[in-house]
């Protein structure tokens, strides 16, 4: 349900945008298990689906309870190693799993957490209810829309014909890595945004990069030189969305934050993706969806589902699809209201927001003894600078002009920065 609700308020947000350009509305379909099978994010290049898990990834048990490590970035799994006197590039899971046996759960969250690395412990529904963040959470809405301080006209947006699709002419900078960001820009452009994906030479991405940079374009900017600040602000000033998910503050130290952005292109909508939302003693803690999951009861309730107690993730990180979808729901709600009132725009979501809603939509019976639909009717398959492609078509249909990605995958850093 989370996934076809998402995908469904993204696509039909995105024609409601067109028809304010002057177009008629259409009919938005979304099959439900076609949705579902979307977001478990299957991929394969080159007829190999890649393993999109570090080894060292997983719910570890501890001394009173369990403790999930993200460990798909290097620098992340080792700084855990370290913190557990591991030697990096040697230790097994074994090892791991063995230091942490004494370890009390919560206080390995914490002393990771003051590290700047990314694990969380393991807490029923009612635990997290219980913590300031899940009370912080709770009281929060699924996601904000904001009115950000000075005055500005509507962008300009071109004229849509009635086969354009309903994004055509929108241009999106895509400041993100990690699943929910890059989702949300695979939406933007299926819907015929201009999507500029942007990263930093410097930094790693995850394998699903491939997956989820169909429709882009790609380039390569280093905030921290002058001429990376110099090529954003040229890329900024053609933009009408700017979507970042970086770890909260991590751009506005580059002298990148909202009010910064705004002041640099006045009318401009901004979509913020943070772990655990604004407000709450983790508004500024990483996190990743798997994490999310733990922290907030979804592990344990699985575990307790499947009536053997032990703690087992969800079938898909539906935590940062969902997400993702939301991200491009707001950012054409965002320009829907942009275009109307002028002004500058912030929309802010997270992947706990997200969990808190995903949560009051409540369990299937005997939900577990589900079988995955076969994913072989939605395939395609395309040519990418990643090697063969195929993944799956994207799930909302449009009954006029279908949503789909004109521009392949390609690696970051293959396009200029520049728009075409």
């Amino acid at each position: 349900m989370a996934a076809q609700a998402s995908i469904a308020a993204a696509a039909l947000a995105a024609c409601e945008l067109a028809h304010q350009r002057g177009t008629g509305r259409q009919q938005v379909t979304v099959d439900s298990a076609h949705a579902a099978t979307e977001c478990t994010g299957w991929f394969s290049l080159d007829g190999q689906a890649p393993d999109l898990w570090d080894a060292l990834s997983g719910l570890y048990r501890c001394a009173d309870g369990f403790v999930h490590i993200h460990a798909n970035f290097a620098h992340h799994r080792d700084g855990v190693l370290r913190l557990l006197g591991l030697q990096p590039g040697q230790a097994q899971r074994a090892d791991v799993q063995a230091a942490l046996g004494r370890w009390r759960a919560k206080d390995f969250e914490d002393a990771a957490a003051q590290a700047g690395l990314v694990a969380t412990a393991l807490r029923s529904f009612a635990e997290w209810d219980a913590t300031p963040q899940g009370r912080a959470i709770a009281a929060q809405p699924l996601f904000t829309i904001e009115r950000l301080p000075g005055d500005a006209p509507p962008l300009r947006l071109p004229a849509l014909s009635a086969q354009d699709r309903p994004l055509a002419g929108v241009r999106v900078l895509d400041l993100t890595r990690i699943l929910a960001g890059p989702v949300g820009g695979k939406a933007l452009a299926a819907y015929g945004a201009d999507v500029m994906l942007v990263n930093a030479p410097h930094l790693p991405n995850i394998a699903a990069i491939a997956d989820t940079s169909r429709g882009k374009l790609s380039t390569h900017i280093d905030l921290r030189a002058p001429e990376g600040q110099a090529a954003m602000r040229s890329l900024l000033a053609g933009a009408h969305v700017w979507v970042q998910g970086y770890r909260p503050g991590g751009l506005q130290a580059l002298g990148w934050g909202p009010q910064d952005v705004a002041a640099l292109r006045p009318g401009i909508v901004q979509v913020s993706l943070s772990a655990y939302g604004t407000q709450g003693p983790w508004a500024g803690r990483r996190g990743f969806d798997s994490l999310v999951q733990t922290a907030m009861g979804f592990n344990q309730a699985e575990g307790e589902a499947a009536g053997d107690g032990t703690p087992r993730v969800l079938p898909m990180q539906i935590l940062d699809e969902a997400t993702g979808y939301l991200i491009a729901l707001g950012a054409a709600a965002a320009l829907h209201r942009q275009q109307r009132e002028g002004g500058q725009w912030h929309v802010q979501v997270s992947l706990a927001q997200t969990g808190q809603w995903l949560r009051g939509l409540g369990r299937l019976p005997q939900g577990l003894a589900a079988q995955a639909p076969d994913r072989t009717p939605w395939l395609e398959m395309a040519d990418s600078g990643f090697g063969r492609l195929q993944a799956l078509r994207h799930s909302a249909q449009l009954g006029r002009t279908p949503a789909g990605w004109a521009r392949p995958s390609m690696p970051p850093g293959t396009h200029p920065p520049r728009w075409p």
